[in-house]
């Protein structure tokens, strides 16, 4: 395959592999930060985690995945974000150390006082991932203030606290919204009584705060920011060197590849079309429909985040032209070539073994499986 193929392959795979951590790792985090809410007793709390419990550890591989994908991939991409944005990173990785130890140390001690911790330190395990995931992609819209050096170095000159303004917070309310609704959709689908009723209203809400946050976001950007835009054509062979290239800003930047390509409509649509159906879903009590329409509203959202952004990875506020694109951020041309064969062996097998696990372990859980072995559960 030519280079400019490979380059946009990389694109989508990258895409694959967020879509893919946000439809399994999602259901984990929104079911976390809803359980502290939607379980009142212990036993309930313990249903809600053993339904995540065979697969939470699984779902952490497409995290990974990712991780390695930009790496490779995109090394300066990831080279920017991981020294640029450190204490949000960190922040994440710390929370996301609550869920494995939370789920291993709970149920270790009967006192109701130490299981409450380890509840709430499971809800941080999910809530704060699912938040700052929503950040991060707010910040792209806005650029990251970093620059290149003459030598391609990167040099971040932001604070942690700057991420943290208005369009990236509701971003996050977005992010945090849809991750719930899918974990309540999760909980509906897996459990009976009155925790999937609780779920199921947990559900709703979310519906209805994820439709209004992704309509508003939707409507901040097309009306109350200017977007980026390539002013020069850029070759997708040419040699990688950022700094070659012109970058413009202007109102039609994040709106500009739906004008050129209206089939992307159906991006947003798709994200709208699956909050409604799991806010109905979740009215009528069907969890099925619920966790298919949550799932369509996570493709979406993020299809429109990526679709909005393209070219664009990694914007830079600060200098324009150093933004990262990805036509001049990737790796080489045989570097890509070797890891397109290397994804077309290995992302079948994480699917299928995937898949071969939900269906092994699929069923509704309630307390008489928990009473029926109170050590071998969580």
């Amino acid at each position: 395959m030519d280079y400019e193929t490979l380059k946009i392959i990389w694109w989508v795979l990258i895409g694959v592999l967020l879509i893919g951590f946000a439809l399994t790792d999602g259901f984990d985090m929104g079911a976390m930060a809803l359980l502290p809410f939607v379980a009142k007793q212990d036993h309930e709390r313990r249903v809600a985690i053993n339904t995540i419990a065979p697969h939470w550890d699984g779902n952490q591989v497409w995290f990974i995945t990712a991780g390695g994908a930009l790496f490779a991939a995109w090394p300066m991409v990831y080279a920017t974000a991981f020294s640029g944005l450190y204490w949000a990173m960190l922040l994440v990785l710390f929370a996301l150390f609550c869920r494995p130890v939370g789920f291993d140390y709970r149920s270790k001690l009967e006192d109701p006082r130490w299981r409450n911790v380890w509840d709430w330190a499971l809800f941080v395990g999910g809530f704060v991932p699912a938040l700052v995931f929503g950040v991060a992609f707010g910040n792209l819209f806005q650029g990251l203030p970093f620059n290149l050096d003459d030598m391609m170095r990167p040099s971040y000159h932001g604070s942690f606290f700057a991420l943290l303004n208005p369009f990236a917070l509701l971003a996050g309310v977005v992010s945090l919204s849809m991750l719930c609704l899918h974990g309540g959709a999760w909980l509906m689908l897996r459990t009976d009584g009155e925790l999937a009723e609780r779920s199921a209203s947990a559900a709703r809400l979310c519906a209805l705060v994820y439709l209004v946050a992704f309509i508003g976001a939707g409507a901040w950007v097309s009306f109350g920011m200017h977007g980026y835009s390539l002013v020069s054509a850029v070759d997708g062979n040419a040699v990688l060197n950022p700094l070659h290239k012109e970058v413009a800003l202007d109102n039609a930047g994040w709106l500009a590849n739906y004008h050129k390509q209206p089939l992307t409509m159906l991006a947003p649509a798709l994200g709208i079309l699956g909050g409604l159906i799991a806010l109905g879903a979740a009215s009528g009590r069907r969890g099925g429909l619920a966790f298919l329409g949550s799932a369509l509203a996570i493709i979406g959202t993020i299809c429109t985040a990526g679709f909005a952004l393209f070219p664009f990875v990694f914007p830079s506020s600060e200098n324009l032209a150093a933004s990262l694109t990805l036509w001049d951020a990737v790796s080489s041309h045989k570097t890509l070539g070797i890891m397109f064969g290397v994804a077309c062996v290995f992302v079948p097998i994480i699917l299928c073994y995937t898949l071969w696990g939900y269906v092994r372990m699929w069923g509704r859980l309630s307390r008489k499986h928990i009473d029926a072995n109170p050590h071998g559960l969580y």
